[in-house]
């Protein structure tokens, strides 16, 4: 099967890097498809642990190709400080990282309004990591993005009076509309500051919309790896509290530049429960109880990329049923069952009802809607046995089978892995993944 998708079900942080990390081993190519460093893929194995934020998650393992396509945006400070980190843990970095010379830059002004944007919204905020990212994604859409491949040798005066005309608009709007004291960008000082930085990063620059489909073409299996999750997506996420890209299936063919026939099979990761960071709707989410206290702390539910703790609540089962019909899902990964060890009721979602008494079996669009339904919970008995490391699902208490059989039922696609701890070994395969 030579194109697979990696792709969350819920708010991202599902554990996506642990199963790029395990299909890894038998694919060619890994390819992070959109994205910026707001992503943080975390990849545990023996007693190592290493928290990606650009980098694909299969670069550990050797003979592989790692692959950032054109939908990714890419801070190159930030690239070239990871890189540099997992050389240091002598992780190699070199001609098995490939990065698209049609990936958009994140700027120096993208970092700084990201910021102004959410002080100015006050409560109102999205939750962005700050980090530039959506500033990023709309000047890229905009027509006024800066991309690694406009940085050629003899194009320098061209690019320069682009840029300077991009900084123009930023300047007024500092100033105008920000009312900010920072000093105002020059255009010298980032137009030098990043020749430098995209000169480093030259090596890894190549057309990967070829690569890939070479690849593809000689039979290689290539993953494609999403980041944050489904309803994180643009068009098909909790809007306006979602990312800047497209989060599903579908931007894997955008964002490598691949055909949708090159995809074989998409796989769903779910969390055995429901987190989400930053803002917006959320309703399962256990509010400062006992519940919440043991999935935060059990779990180690704080963000990868931000540090920010993160909202935990029980399994809902509308949030994953919709990614599995938007993303076309074939087979489910569940992730961290063992942090639900000690529940001597473990709750999931089945429904939701409003007001008024009408019950939903999905997700509203409609924001005001969605704040305002109630969650129908079903009860299972819980397990209160430890599971970590469990490697048999036969050796599973059967409680913990009825569990994942009704998460199965509910989600409407098989469930083939199941993680039983963070590290690589402690997995059971149900059935093949692919």
């Amino acid at each position: 099967m030579p194109g697979i998708v990696i792709v969350g079900t819920q708010w991202g942080d599902e554990g996506k890097g642990k199963v790029v990390d395990l299909l890894s081993e038998r694919a060619d190519v890994i390819a992070r498809y959109q994205g910026g460093n707001n992503a943080g893929h975390t990849v545990k194995f023996g007693d190592r642990s290493f928290i990606l934020h650009l980098v694909p998650s299969g670069i550990f393992w050797p003979g592989k190709l790692s692959v950032l396509g054109s939908g990714v945006v890419v801070d190159p400070e930030a690239m070239l400080a990871e890189i540099e980190a997992l050389r240091g843990d002598g992780v190699e970095v070199g001609a098995n990282l490939k990065v698209s010379d049609q990936c958009h830059l994140v700027m120096p002004y993208h970092k700084a309004f990201d910021k102004l944007r959410e002080h100015l919204r006050g409560a109102g905020k999205i939750g962005t990591t700050g980090r530039g990212i959506g500033p990023a994604y709309e000047d890229k859409m905009a027509r006024r993005g800066v991309r690694f491949g406009d940085f050629q040798p003899g194009y320098e005066h061209e690019l320069k009076e682009r840029l300077r005309e991009i900084l123009e608009e930023k300047n007024v709007l500092l100033r105008s509309h920000f009312r900010s004291e920072d000093a105002l960008f020059d255009v010298n000082q980032i137009f030098d500051g990043l020749a430098a930085l995209v000169e480093r990063c030259r090596p890894f620059l190549c057309d990967t919309t070829r690569l890939v489909n070479e690849q593809l073409d000689l039979g290689k299996t290539v993953l494609f790896e999403g980041a944050q999750g489904t309803h994180l997506d643009v068009d098909h996420g909790t809007y306006p509290y979602v990312t800047s890209s497209s989060t599903t299936a579908g931007g894997a063919c955008t964002g490598c530049g691949v055909g949708p026939t090159r995809i074989a099979r998409v796989i769903g990761i779910v969390k055995a429960y429901t987190t989400r960071v930053g803002e917006g709707y959320f309703a399962t989410e256990q509010k400062d109880n006992e519940v919440y206290r043991t999935l935060q702390t059990r779990g180690q539910e704080v963000g990868a990329t931000t540090g920010r703790v993160r909202r935990c609540g029980w399994f809902d089962a509308m949030v994953v049923r919709e990614a599995v019909r938007v993303n076309g899902i074939a087979a489910l990964a569940v992730m961290k069952l063992d942090v639900l060890d000690t529940f001597p009721t473990v709750r999931l979602a089945v429904a939701y009802q409003d007001a008024q008494g009408t019950r939903f079996d999905h997700v509203p669009h409609w924001m005001g809607q969605y704040g305002a339904v109630e969650p129908i919970y079903e009860d299972l008995p819980g397990w209160q046995t430890p599971i970590v490391g469990i490697t048999e699902l036969s050796k599973l208490p059967q409680q913990a089978r009825a569990y994942l059989n009704r998460m199965e039922e509910l989600s409407g696609a098989p469930i083939s892995l199941i993680s039983t701890g963070p590290r690589r070994e402690e997995t059971i395969l149900r059935r093949p993944l692919v």
